[in-house]
């Protein structure tokens, strides 16, 4: 009898297990049962979540069947084919339904998860939202379109997970600001997507809901951390989605999946209501912004965001509103441009990209201008880094207490482990060999001082302030760059983080940002592939030659980025960009 209540009370976490083992057992027998009981208390959360899952996509499954029963006579292929300007049209006239629209995606969603593990949860609420905007005399700019979202942004009575078992704890208690202001304009948030273990990767895997996989090619990365959006709105699961940036997390999944993604200037949108496995790093923000599959999509979810719902549950963000006369305008741009950034050369079809959208832009009018960015590798490993490791990666190591390391980020919690002494000295070793790995590792031994932190957050200022004067000096309204592609196969992202310096710099920089497809890997491309040499001579060097293999028909990128709060430039270039890719194509 005792035996029992003790049992049951030790499972109920009413006393202190480790005291009382260490009286029954011994301190040595203490720490290997209570390791086993906190084991087990983790397998229990991630299996409560697992089941979730499944329920939810059984549940939406059984109402997709029930629909279509009731209306056997729904185009599907139609509704699912139509752009996000057309189908907005439509559903404002009346000549389509929010419900049939809805119904139509959950449908195809559905089978996106099914073949690449995209969907963490869908959002069973999304009912109650129809039926409210149903209701509704007054139709918002997005009425009936359904929204997914990034695992980590807040909706009322949904786990903000970041892919870790510590957080499968309470639910969000409120929708975060950006899903309340979706709901205003008339928008349907129905699923949430799949992320990396801790979001700071660009492949998407986590212990709880599994790897998430690129829906044109299962043995390629989706991206990361947006990458359950980036496979989901690739597989036509989802006309629009909402993701994240710290360090390309939009920008990647978007180059890999074929998809058009904005990272706007931080704060821009609101961040009230989204989680985070580490919260309060300011000098390189996170930025929320949409990914679609065109850029018109973009510049819609943009103009519906930026409005005066947001500007008053958000007192933080600049009540600007979209400027659609510079989004709409058709006047010359001068346009910065550079194919590398000198510290990790990208993939020949990624180069190629580059220089010929740079003609293209040329033809069309444009004026171009050789840019240089100044010191990447300075600002990969001094200023991003630093800023991400300040305290050598112990607060990060913390998100992983009671969890299992997912292989997409096990590379770099091992690095992190390594002791501050021990990664100094095996960078002083490094460095005469492989400097570019050698800095990489210093900058993991984070700062030792509250006025080294100070410093280094001048130092972040200080780039901002040179590369802006540079710009200005050119007399620059946009820029053209080169974006990490095509889609790396899986396992090789975790091996590779510096090769994202193309996006990393413009979050250092806190400049919009967005991704557009304008090409696709060739034959000629894997062939020149196999002369890639890389700058260095590192084992990073030959890692990303295998990495970005085998390629052939996925997607090509470009970056396009432009001065903080000019989202809508950025967006009319990406716009310009978008078109003339488009024109060539159709020769």
């Amino acid at each position: 009898m005792v035996q029992q209540q003790l049992k049951q009370l030790l499972l109920e976490r009413e006393v202190d297990p480790s005291a009382v083992l260490v009286l029954l057992c011994g301190s040595a027998a203490a720490v290997v049962v209570w390791k086993w009981l906190g084991k087990r208390q983790m397998e229990k959360k991630m299996e409560e979540a697992r089941r979730t899952r499944d329920e939810g996509v059984k549940k939406m499954a059984k109402i997709v069947q029930q629909f279509r029963e009731q209306i056997p006579s729904v185009q599907r292929d139609a509704i699912l084919s139509l752009p996000l300007l057309e189908l907005t049209e439509r559903l404002q006239e009346g000549s389509l339904s929010p419900r049939t629209v809805l119904y139509t995606y959950i449908e195809k969603a559905l089978e996106a998860t099914w073949q690449t593990n995209c969907v963490r949860h869908f959002i069973p609420e999304c009912e109650e939202q129809l039926q409210r905007i149903e209701q509704q005399k007054e139709k918002g700019l997005l009425y009936g379109i359904p929204v997914s979202i990034k695992d980590h942004i807040g909706h009322k009575g949904h786990l903000l997970t970041c892919g870790l078992v510590q957080c499968l704890g309470a639910p969000a208690q409120d929708d975060s600001v950006l899903v309340k202001v979706l709901k205003k304009q008339g928008a349907i948030p129905f699923a949430m997507t799949n992320v990396p273990q801790s979001l700071f990767c660009y492949d998407c895997s986590n212990p709880i809901f599994g790897k998430t996989l690129h829906p044109l090619n299962h043995q390629k990365s989706s991206g990361g951390s947006s990458g359950g959006e980036g496979a989901l709105i690739a597989a036509g699961g989802s006309i629009l989605g909402i993701g994240s940036d710290s360090g390309g997390s939009i920008r990647l999944p978007s180059s890999f999946c074929g998809l058009c993604g904005l990272k706007p200037t931080a704060q821009r949108l609101s961040l009230s209501g989204v989680g985070g496995p580490i919260n309060g790093i300011l000098a390189v923000p996170c930025a929320l912004g949409p990914m679609a599959r065109d850029v018109d999509s973009l510049a819609l979810c943009m103009k519906a965001l930026l409005c005066q719902e947001m500007f008053q549950l958000d007192p933080t963000v600049p009540p600007m509103p979209f400027n659609e006369e510079v989004y709409s305008s058709s006047a010359p741009l001068r346009v910065g441009y550079y194919d590398t950034d000198g510290y990790f050369p990208l993939p020949p079809c990624m180069r190629r990209a580059v220089q010929e959208t740079r003609l293209a832009l040329q033809a069309a009018g444009h004026e171009l201008v050789p840019f240089s960015p100044p010191r990447i590798n300075y600002v990969v490993n001094e200023l991003f880094l630093k800023t991400f490791f300040a305290d050598g990666g112990r607060a990060w190591l913390d998100v992983f207490k009671g969890d299992t390391t997912d292989p997409c980020v096990k590379p770099q919690v091992n690095y992190c482990r390594i002791p501050r002494l021990g990664k100094k000295l095996l960078a002083l070793i490094l460095k005469p060999l492989f400097p570019r790995m050698a800095e990489y590792l210093s900058a993991l031994a984070g700062m030792r001082s509250l006025k080294e932190m100070w410093d280094h957050n001048h130092q972040i200022e200080a780039y901002r302030a040179e590369f802006i004067t540079r710009w200005q000096e050119l007399q620059l309204d946009v820029m053209l760059c080169p974006v990490l592609g095509p889609a790396l196969t899986t396992g090789y992202p975790a091996k590779l983080l510096t090769a994202v310096s193309s996006t990393m710099l413009y979050n250092v920089l806190n400049f919009p940002a967005g991704v557009v497809p304008v090409s696709t890997v060739t034959e000629a491309d894997e062939e020149e592939l196999k002369l890639y040499q890389g700058c260095c001579g590192d084992p990073w060097d030959q890692m990303l030659k295998q990495a970005v293999a085998g390629a052939v028909g996925l997607p090509v990128a470009v970056q396009c980025a432009a001065l903080p709060w000019q989202e809508e430039l950025c967006l009319r270039f990406m716009k310009e960009v978008e078109t003339l890719s488009r024109q060539k194509r159709a020769v």
